[in-house]
């Protein structure tokens, strides 16, 4: 099966994982452990996992928590939930007890995969009795049939407001997740993507291990990032891709490690996602590393990417996630009419990879809805070109005396510093202005920076108004499971 550049893939991921059987060859090699695993082995341990669940009572569609960090058990357990025609139920390990024991209870899962490393995780959480089901279970039960239409992923959002919500996506959203990472990057089957994301955050699910499904290519997949080793592993796995996020790349760009001239010749890209990416680390990585970075937006709600910019020699312009691939994407004002070129608004999206729904919740359902469009939350202006630029998120904007301003242009400035290392702008409550604006930041090793030079450094690049009244030093900046920092806990934190 090969996709098209046109119309997102047909079937079931049981199809496209049949399909790479027969054609043979790697699925995803493991630098850490030097394991390989192909796509016929892989096919055969999926389809063993999945009448292992249907001989324990799953009935179709049923949810089926995965709780295991990135590995060959983790990957066997998520073809198998789909291969079985049942919601693979993604737990985010670095959620803690009590989301997870939310997620689970809220799934209604009763079967579960639980990594050994991940035992004691569970085990503290799970609160609904809910059953261990081993890879290497006895079970050859027949298997239910499987459309594209049917459920094939639930996974649970940050819940930095309120609790959690759970994504639902089918067998058709999933795969077309991975066929706008394929054409967005020119993905062919010479391809292998590094894997150092969590495979239960979408961003490591869909764009490398359904983009590598739908291209043909295979994945080199490591359990965690590390940026000592970081190079180390996309040599050993002879990789010509990686999809990371902006804190990674700036942890990259602020280390000792140095891709070796080969590996350096082999990778074609690096992709940023997740949260923007400020202009300084994108133009000091490339700079660098001579590796150029092709910064995309995605959500969970879309099975990751909506936003890219193209590959080079195309034109990409940094500061922007890109334009859309393979769903429509506007900018629309809050009465949800598109806003004209160059103005602000809020971005919406369309298409195939959209989700179906938010589990048990018919109310968020609606509300994130409009006339077709999913209401992403991110303000954004579209140019002539249709590259989109963010702007900021709607409810993380800082009112400061009826003035709206935008935190990443706070971040931005920070990070133009080149000891800043992380660093996120958040609202404080203030008796003058409302809300008045302040600064989380990590500095690399070593610097001898101050709060009140880094304060002078922004007001330099921002003005009074805009810059923060106080910068905090943290050694590590809230994150979620993907990297991404979460600015809604620091005032919070702090």
């Amino acid at each position: 099966m090969k996709p098209s550049g046109e119309h997102p893939p047909k079937g079931t991921v049981r199809d496209w994982l049949d399909a790479r059987a027969r054609r043979g060859g790697v699925a995803v090699v493991f630098p850490d452990s030097g394991h390989t695993l192909f796509w016929a082995e892989l096919r055969a341990a999926a389809r063993r996992f999945a009448g292992a669940l249907t001989a324990r009572g799953a009935s179709k569609s049923d949810s089926v928590a995965i709780v295991a960090p990135n590995g060959p058990e983790a990957v066997t357990a998520l073809y198998g939930t789909l291969v079985g025609g049942f919601r693979a139920t993604m737990i985010n390990l670095a959620a803690g007890r009590d989301a997870i024991a939310y997620a689970l209870a809220h799934s209604e899962a009763r079967l579960a995969y639980v990594h050994a490393d991940s035992r004691a995780l569970f085990d503290d959480a799970n609160g609904t009795g809910i059953s261990i089901v081993p890879l290497d279970a006895d079970g050859d039960s027949p298997l239910f049939g499987v459309g594209p239409g049917d459920d094939a992923l639930l996974m649970y959002t940050s819940g930095t407001t309120g609790h959690p919500k759970g994504v639902v996506h089918t067998h058709a959203s999933l795969l077309a997740g991975g066929w706008t990472t394929s054409i967005a990057h020119d993905l062919t089957s010479q391809d292998r993507g590094f894997c150092a994301l969590p495979i239960y955050h979408i961003n490591g699910l869909c764009v490398t291990v359904m983009g590598s499904l739908v291209s043909g290519g295979s994945l080199a997949m490591v359990a965690r990032f590390s940026a000592s080793r970081f190079w180390e592993q996309a040599a050993e796995g002879e990789v010509t891709w990686f999809s990371v996020v902006p804190t990674i790349i700036s942890h990259l760009l602020h280390g000792a490690g140095e891709p070796d001239p080969v590996c350096r010749a082999r990778i074609r890209f690096g992709r940023s996602a997740s949260s923007a990416l400020a202009v300084e680390t994108q133009t000091a990585f490339e700079a660098r590393f001579n590796v150029p970075i092709v910064e995309t937006m995605g959500l969970t709600e879309t099975a990751a990417q909506i936003l890219s910019n193209p590959q080079p020699p195309a034109l990409r312009k940094i500061g922007s996630p890109g334009i859309a691939y393979g769903c429509e994407v506007a900018v629309q004002g809050a009465d949800g009419t598109e806003v004209a070129c160059g103005d602000e608004g809020e971005i919406v999206v369309r298409g195939p990879n959209v989700m179906r729904e938010y589990l048990n919740d018919p109310e968020a359902t609606q509300a994130t809805f409009r006339d077709g469009w999913l209401r992403t939350g991110d303000l954004a202006r579209m140019d002539e070109d249709g590259y989109v630029f963010v702007t900021g998120r709607l409810n993380e904007l800082i009112i400061k005396g009826g003035e709206n301003i935008a935190p990443r242009e706070v971040d931005e400035a920070l990070y133009a510093h080149p000891d800043v290392v992380e660093a996120a702008a958040f609202s404080r409550i203030c008796s003058r202005y409302g809300e008045t604006v302040e600064a989380a930041v990590r500095i690399r090793a070593g610097s001898l920076l101050e709060a009140g030079d880094l304060l002078k450094f922004c007001r330099e690049r921002l003005g009074s108004f805009k810059s923060p009244d106080a910068i905090h030093f943290l050694e590590e900046l809230p994150k979620g499971p993907s990297g991404k920092i979460q600015r809604l806990k620091l005032a919070e934190l702090l």
